[in-house]
């Protein structure tokens, strides 16, 4: 074993070496694949933001039936009976909800009591609120979506909506942004392979002689490769961690706008970086991808040599 340490530190080492004698080619190389890692770590720092908001959404199916604006309180309140028909086996709650009520919640909320107190009268409807349990497969979506038509064709009934509609829409959204940061990764993964893959074939092709040499005074095919390794590994490392710091510092001004935003919703919601554990493993992805460009340059650029 400690032969084993002693060659992969003469290697590192050697690896630094080279970097040493040419370092504003190294750190141009790091900063063209940074750019190109800092796109899908951004994606992947979006979605681990908006992530445990939605998780926090209720998807639970909630049908608002607003009713005529003229229609009696009488007949009003006995349209409870009837939707509990439509409804039937389901298990449901129906909450009747009277105009003063939801006048009465619209002016708590902030910057809408002056603007109703100008409307005069009540413009607002008496409502009902079904609240059913939650669907968990696409059948019951649809039979939740069968409810809602029904209870359309209510006598008094203006309109019928399904309110959680808007949270399966939102999963949706981000499984198609999952896909799309997915194919924009392995996209950009080939691009920094191929960007290593070019840095490694210039070093090997300035260390022609020195390989050569090597190989006459009986270094094996795995020494000589060895360095080659380590610095594509050292450039995939390089530009992933300056590709995080490069987002790190972007939420800065996006929280700023984000917070006039989220202000207007009386909410305080802000970007914050990824956690240590996956910055520790989107660094060994950027170290991965270097170390495989530098193998398959190695493979290739020195078995023609030999």
């Amino acid at each position: 074993m400690r032969g084993w340490f002693r060659q992969h530190r003469f290697a590192l080492g050697s690896a630094l070496i080279h970097l040493r004698k040419s370092p504003g080619g190294f750190l141009l190389n790091v900063l063209v694949v940074a750019i190109a890692l800092s796109l899908p770590f951004a994606g992947l720092t979006m979605l681990d933001n908006v992530r445990p908001m939605s998780e926090q959404m209720s998807v639970d199916p909630e049908i608002s039936v607003f009713l005529k604006i003229d229609l009696p309180r009488e007949q009003a309140v006995a349209l409870a009976s009837a939707m509990r028909k439509i409804v039937g086996e389901q298990k449901a709650k129906i909450v009747f909800i009277p105009r003063e009520q939801a006048l009465d919640s619209l002016k708590n909320k902030n910057g809408l009591a002056d603007v109703l107190s100008t409307l005069g009268d009540n413009p607002l409807p008496d409502s009902y609120v079904l609240k059913l349990d939650a669907f968990s497969s696409a059948s019951e979506a649809q039979d939740v979506d069968a409810v809602a038509e029904q209870l359309r064709h209510l006598p008094g009934v203006e309109s019928a909506q399904v309110d959680s509609a808007w949270v399966k829409r939102l999963a949706a959204l981000l499984g198609v942004l999952r896909l799309v940061l997915l194919l924009l990764a392995i996209t950009l993964g080939v691009a920094v392979i191929a960007v290593v893959f070019n840095t490694i074939r210039l070093q090997v092709m300035q260390q022609r002689d020195e390989i050569s040499i090597s190989k006459l005074i009986g270094a094996t095919d795995t020494f000589i490769h060895r360095p080659f390794y380590y610095t594509g590994a050292l450039l995939g490392l390089c530009a992933g961690a300056l590709a995080l710091g490069a987002v790190a510092l972007a939420l800065q001004p996006l929280n700023t706008a984000i917070a006039e935003f989220a202000r207007l919703y009386a909410s305080e919601f802000q970007l914050v970086p990824l956690a240590p554990l996956p910055m520790a493993g989107l660094l060994a992805v950027s170290a991965g991808l270097g170390l495989i460009g530098a193998f398959l340059c190695v493979q290739r650029h020195l078995a023609r040599l030999n």
